[in-house]
């Protein structure tokens, strides 16, 4: 019984110290606009938990003056207020084929990118905050390179930087017209050095496919 009624108020107790945890604001559209520098406008943001910590962090990608950047920010919590903090930029291609595709799945901030002309490069970065602080930190990225008008062949990257597996593989284009298609062949298996890489240390996409192809 005592047990039973220990338990019984080790839960009411977490309950209420549950419920007076407040929750950190999601970040505004007017707190993104004031970071805006003139000529700039927000092409897109996402909102949700990228460090593991409960809060809802957000990140954006700003365009302007031929200058494109991806900005990411904690919600943070001090000894008396709610805010916050940068946890990394990273400069994007300032001409992409449309505005990225961003989205935070099971802590994991995804940002899809489409850039180039009838060539073009599709490319997907995978990142995951830190808990003990503010930065961001890459864990996969994937890049297609492919002729939009099926002109010529194409190659495609997988690259995994918290083991160092990269796979590699040449898109064969076979038939023509409207039966145009690629061909996955000669697929190269590898593994790159084990190394953080933040936020804005984020590599290009096209020159990490091209030393990818190389088998580096």
């Amino acid at each position: 019984m005592r047990t039973l009624v220990l338990a019984a108020t080790l839960l009411a107790a977490g309950t209420a110290q549950a419920m007076q945890r407040p929750e950190v604001p999601v970040m505004s559209d007017d707190a993104i606009a004031a970071t805006l520098e003139a000529g700039q406008e927000v092409e897109t943001r996402v909102d949700g938990d990228m460090n593991g910590d409960g809060d809802v962090d957000t990140a954006w990608i700003v365009r302007g003056n031929d200058k494109r950047f991806l900005h990411v920010q904690f919600a943070a919590r001090g000894e008396f207020d709610l805010y916050h903090e940068p946890a990394g930029s990273a400069e994007l291609d300032a001409f992409p084929l449309g505005p990225a595709e961003m989205a935070v799945s099971k802590g994991i901030l995804i940002i899809k990118d489409l850039t180039g002309g009838t060539t073009a490069i599709s490319a997907t970065y995978r990142y995951r905050g830190e808990r003990t602080k503010p930065r961001m930190t890459l864990i996969g990225l994937d890049a297609t390179l492919y002729s939009r008008t099926y002109a010529h062949d194409g190659a495609e990257m997988s690259w995994n930087l918290l083991t160092g597996d990269v796979i590699a593989t040449k898109l064969k284009l076979v038939g023509s017209g409207e039966n145009a298609n690629y061909d996955k062949s000669a697929v190269k298996r590898f593994k790159r050095p084990v190394k953080t890489c933040y936020l804005e240390n984020t590599p290009d996409a096209e020159e990490s496919l091209d030393m990818a192809m190389k088998g580096k």
